[in-house]
């Protein structure tokens, strides 16, 4: 800065150049997308919790079976559910999965029965790193960009306290995010009549996004609600919506409940 009689010369100060805008991945859920935004920040992770019964795995293989139609393969990690059961199940429903994973366009990974047994006393790092080992090679052999854990539940091997099961939480998610970089759901059941919104009670903090699944007795009749409790960077009130499950279509969002 010169100064001369009265006069003050200034350096100008430039402006930040405006940060990029966000890339989103559609859910492909009718009626959800709008809501939103525009669909999930690509590389993050949401939660999608409720009570047994809620929807949570139509929710997650929708956003899946959404995914393929689009040329966006995804992996699923079916957790406590047979194999050829899930897969009768999809077709009944009017999901040719078998047809996806002939394409490449999906992926469907189950636990080997005696995971839970090797790892029940390993360190969190050598559990989370031999999860994502699996799961990274199997996105990266189909080129996926997105990934379903359901549930997450089960991935928890053996009685631990809640200090060691939030750690381990926490360093899965992290861990997926930053070393496969698919955008990804992970579903969590929340216990018959509580009012949590996950079962260990760390999954919605480590979220980008929360939606609440449940089912409602309004004037006598019972509807299936979904509940948008966290929206991170998205311009989203928390609301609460009714939705339906149609075969085919799978879920269906209705609109806003009027309270």
């Amino acid at each position: 800065m010169a100064l001369r009689g009265n006069e003050v010369e200034v350096e100008s100060i430039k402006e930040p150049p405006p940060p990029p805008p966000l890339i989103l991945t559609p859910t492909g859920i009718e009626g959800l997308d709008g809501i939103i935004g525009g669909g999930f920040i690509k590389g993050r992770t949401y939660l999608v919790a409720g009570e047994t019964g809620t929807g949570k795995t139509i929710f997650s293989l929708n956003y899946l079976v959404y995914g393929a139609s689009i040329g966006e393969p995804g992996v699923y990690l079916l957790v406590d559910e047979d194999y050829e059961d899930f897969i009768g199940g999809a077709l009944s429903f009017g999901w040719d999965l078998e047809a996806l994973i002939k394409k490449n366009l999906l992926s469907i990974l189950t636990l080997l029965p005696d995971f839970a047994e090797k790892m029940k006393d390993k360190p969190i790092e050598t559990i989370v790193k031999s999860l994502v080992f699996n799961l990274k090679n199997e996105a990266m052999r189909i080129g996926a960009k997105r990934l379903v854990i359901d549930p997450v539940a089960p991935l928890i091997m053996g009685e631990r306290d809640p200090t060691w099961t939030r750690s381990y939480i926490r360093n899965l998610v992290i861990s997926i995010e930053k070393e496969i970089g698919t955008t990804n759901i992970i579903t969590s059941e929340i216990p018959t009549g509580s009012n949590a919104l996950s079962r260990f009670g760390v999954e919605e903090f480590l979220a980008a996004g929360v939606i609440v699944l449940g089912i409602e007795r309004i004037k006598g009749e019972f509807i299936r609600t979904l509940f948008i409790r966290k929206m991170r960077w998205r311009p989203v009130k928390p609301a609460m919506y009714l939705f339906k499950i149609e075969t085919g279509r799978g879920i269906v969002v209705d609109g806003k409940i009027k309270v």
